[in-house]
């Protein structure tokens, strides 16, 4: 097919830079999400947490903003790692965001759960996105 052979001459050079719209885009949103939630512990979702029965939810609401910067940090620090310390940064901090989502979705979203809302959300993809460093790593 010439159409499938031109695209592939056209997207070649760019294909290193792939993986990096993902790993920026998530990185980014990540650090930006728990970055808003400090100062810690932070007052609006402790207050919220305490609402619905979240045990601790000073330490917990804390620990969610300092998970959040930390693996949105990850992600991106551990791409510019080439190293098996970057692979496993990466993986670990893939992993963390699935985690972290997961239990968005559980706490505040139980209801969207096999639901067009979540399909629609862009929600879904940062846990996709996060499943795909997980298992991928750096490869």
């Amino acid at each position: 097919m010439k159409l499938n052979t031109t695209l592939d001459s056209l997207a070649k050079p760019f294909s290193v830079l792939a993986p990096w719209l993902l790993r920026l885009s998530l990185g980014t949103a990540f650090f930006l999400h728990g970055y808003g939630k400090f100062p810690l512990p932070p007052e609006k979702m402790v207050g919220w947490f305490g609402s619905i029965g979240i045990p601790a939810p000073e330490l917990v609401s804390s620990m969610v903003a300092i998970g959040e910067v930390a693996a949105g940090i990850g992600i991106i620090v551990g791409g510019l790692l080439g190293s098996s310390l970057g692979h496993l940064i990466t993986r670990l901090s893939g992993g963390a965001v699935a985690v972290i989502m997961v239990g968005a979705f559980s706490i505040a979203h139980a209801d969207w759960f096999i639901t067009t809302k979540l399909f629609t959300s862009e929600q879904i993809f940062l846990v996709a996105i996060g499943l795909y460093f997980a298992i991928k790593g750096n490869d």
